[in-house]
């Protein structure tokens, strides 16, 4: 018997792989992108009111409009001019403490009332109001209220010290400046 070695191998031939189609892909990509470029402009809109019910019903329909006759020309308020005689003011004690005839410790605070309507006033400018007070022992003492958005008055209590405590202690506002 001969040797014929090992039995000879069947021929392999591989299948070529099978090329799956990408349009499947590429579609399914394009409507995602198609539906998150509708939701973010959907939530511009909404944040920007445009589309809102108010705004569709002040804007007429035909886009940019002129004004007609019977609308008047939208101006900007005026507002009083405010000066020192625009105020009275006078002094709360909120702490006194007397020390026989060495005088007395008295703690103040400043009460505005303004004369005229205070919508008169603008309310986004903050007045700086500087008043005087008098009786301290030392002499005047100068200080500063602010008074913002109309009627909000920002102030720190003021201490002085009196010769006694009949001394009258007064005070008058020395100028007001504007700010904003």
């Amino acid at each position: 018997m001969t040797d014929a070695g090992p039995p000879p191998m069947p021929s392999y031939s591989p299948t070529p792989p099978v090329k799956k189609s990408r349009t499947n892909l590429i579609i399914a990509a394009s409507a995602a992108a198609v539906i998150a470029a509708v939701v973010g402009t959907g939530v511009v809109v909404a944040h920007s009111g445009y589309g809102s019910k108010a705004a569709a019903a002040a804007e007429p329909a035909g886009g940019a409009t002129e004004p007609s006759a019977t609308e008047t020309p939208t101006t900007t308020p005026s507002y009083d001019e405010v000066t020192a005689d625009s105020f009275t003011i006078e002094l709360g004690t909120t702490k006194r403490q007397c020390f026989g005839t060495a005088g007395c410790s008295v703690t103040v605070e400043p009460e505005l009332t303004y004369l005229g309507d205070s919508e008169s006033i603008d309310p986004d400018a903050v007045y700086e109001i500087t008043y005087e007070i008098h009786g301290d022992e030392s002499g005047p003492v100068i200080e500063t209220a602010e008074l913002s958005d109309r009627t909000s008055l920002n102030y720190t209590p003021s201490m002085i010290s009196t010769a006694s405590a009949g001394t009258h202690v007064s005070v008058e506002i020395t100028d007001i400046t504007a700010r904003g």
